[in-house]
């Protein structure tokens, strides 16, 4: 049985451009940058957001990208970002020119979502609960 240590999840991401996937997350998203380590894989770049920290793994040897959408394969198939301001940053993200999967969307009472792709094609989610 699992004994939390913390009330979040962390999560890492194999990604192909680590500048690209950075300016996203720490430049558009606003998540904070904590730091970087050399790996045995790679170099692992720790960003913030809350108590999670969300990886971004530069890998040492060229990976290939598996499939990409929702249903496409098994698997995590995306991650989560539950915020206050689901407008502000769809109209961001809309004008930077950003695929979304799912425009802003209610899809049950007070509950509005928008799930967009990141620079690899995985889809990232943003919920806000109205």
């Amino acid at each position: 049985m699992l004994k939390p240590a913390k009330d979040s999840l962390d999560l890492g991401v194999v990604v192909s451009d680590i500048e690209a996937s950075l300016a996203f997350y720490r430049d558009t998203l606003g998540l904070t940058y904590v730091g970087s380590n050399a790996v045995g894989f790679g170099t692992l770049h720790r960003l913030r957001y809350g108590t999670s920290d969300f990886k971004l793994i530069d890998p040492a040897d060229p990976v290939s990208a598996g499939p990409k959408g929702l249903t496409a394969s098994l698997g995590l198939r995306y991650v989560t970002f539950v915020i206050t301001n689901l407008d502000e940053v769809c109209e961001k993200l809309a004008a930077l020119g950003v695929t979304f999967e799912i425009k802003p969307v209610e899809i049950r009472p007070g509950v509005r979502i928008a799930m967009v792709h990141d620079p690899d094609g995985n889809v990232v989610e943003f919920v806000q609960l109205v």
